[in-house]
């Protein structure tokens, strides 16, 4: 039985799912090939990830794969009920609802993990952490499963080094058709289309602080530069800071860009980049959002204890604090990730990519039973979707002749 906050919204949940579906060639490719062979029969499937009409698209697909599908949101903000909702209609397994408190968002995973998974798909490593925690009489039972996030595959790895993994895990992440797609231009495009509609101010003409240089940092400082922004990039790593300097954009220290910003936007992956000492130099109107998965890259802590008054904001997503030295300073979803908590989160065409990506991980780990550990997703795959995605944009490519191949593999 599913646990969603209100089954009535469901027929505007189905009308989200269908606007998506036909805009996901890739996930519409297995879907045909699902609905025959039934890969996924008696596998039972663990879901955590932003429960969004996207995600709810990658549920179905499974589920009519033949698996058995649980799912819930890795966000406590980011569950849409009308979604939920419509999900729960499928045949699959819901348990997800928004602005869960924590202790709410610690049942809602426990209640997937009790359909006792064979296979999970995980976001930020949240599922895993729960198996290798207070379930790991379920974690010997787990094929594997596979994660879609930088942060995830990081505590992944420092799990696998410490030898306490104890299943394998794909890292979608790391595939090319994942980070190069969904971390650059998806994460770029929905963290303003999040940020602008949280609060409708322009971006042209502003001083945007960018926090971190990774895949995900290159998206939103390119996106803010096609609306005009003037863009500063902050690093811990001296070759992207170099290559940040060399994409056209300052680069500087945090405390120094923390005088210069009008909105900052953390994507790291880290704890405490903006932090008390930043506050006190900001100026009047700043405006605070995070858009990597924990919302522990801007001190909300401090920023909360640090001020001496709260002011409401244009929408329930916006919160002003007013700090001691006068500025008024705009926190965006509490600081957890903007995209998602204040949007719709990635565009639909770029989901596809990596949620097709997800569920041939699973399909790999049934055809190859492996040992724990984390592991690529396979080149052939990565291309696959690739080739599938550019037969939907009627779009040809050149392949090499016989002669070709045979000249590069004389190297």
């Amino acid at each position: 039985m599913s646990t969603v906050r209100n089954q009535a919204l469901a027929s505007s949940g189905r009308a989200k799912l269908d606007w998506v579906r036909p805009r996901m060639p890739v996930l519409e490719a297995i879907r045909q090939r699902y609905l025959e062979d039934r890969p996924l029969a008696g596998q039972r499937v663990a879901i955590s990830l932003h429960l969004e009409a996207k995600t709810a698209i990658l549920a179905e697909l499974l589920h009519q794969g033949g698996a058995t599908v649980s799912v819930t949101s890795s966000n406590p903000l980011t569950a849409q009920d009308d979604v939920a909702a419509a999900l729960a209609e499928t045949g699959v397994e819901v348990h997800a609802y928004a602005e869960a408190t924590p202790e709410e968002f610690e049942w809602l995973h426990q209640q997937v993990l009790d359909i006792e998974p064979t296979l999970i798909v995980d976001d930020g490593g949240e599922l895993t952490q729960r198996l290798h925690g207070n379930r790991q009489s379920l974690a010997d039972q787990v094929l594997g499963g596979a994660e879609e996030t930088t942060t995830g595959i990081t505590r992944l790895k420092a799990l696998a080094a410490s030898g306490n993994l104890r299943y394998p895990m794909i890292a979608v992440n790391d595939a090319d058709m994942k980070h190069l797609f969904d971390n650059r231009y998806g994460t770029g495009q929905s963290t303003w289309d999040a940020i602008m509609r949280s609060t409708n101010v322009v971006i042209a003409g502003k001083s945007v602080v960018v926090a971190g240089y990774g895949w995900c940092g290159k998206g939103v400082a390119e996106r803010a530069r096609g609306l005009g922004a003037r863009v500063i990039v902050t690093e811990v790593n001296p070759v992207r800071a170099n290559e940040a300097w060399m994409d056209g954009y300052q680069v500087m220290p945090m405390d120094r860009a923390a005088e210069l910003g009008e909105i900052f936007v953390t994507v790291t992956g880290n704890r405490d980049v903006i932090g008390a000492r930043h506050f006190s130099r900001m100026k009047d109107g700043a405006i605070l959002a995070n858009a990597g998965h924990f919302d522990v890259e801007i001190d909300v802590k401090a920023l909360k204890e640090g001020a001496v008054g709260q002011v409401p904001g244009r929408s329930a997503a916006v919160v002003g604090y007013l700090w001691p030295n006068g500025p008024r300073l705009w926190l965006l979803a509490e600081g957890r990730l903007v995209n998602l908590a204040a949007g719709d989160g990635h565009p639909v065409e770029i989901m596809d990519l990596t949620f097709g990506l997800q569920a041939l991980a699973l399909e790999q780990l049934l055809q190859q039973r492996m040992s724990p550990g984390v592991y690529p997703v396979p080149v052939e795959v990565d291309r696959w979707v690739a080739d599938i995605r550019l037969q939907a944009l009627g779009i040809g490519i050149d392949h090499l002749s016989a002669d070709q191949v045979r000249y590069l593999a004389s190297f």
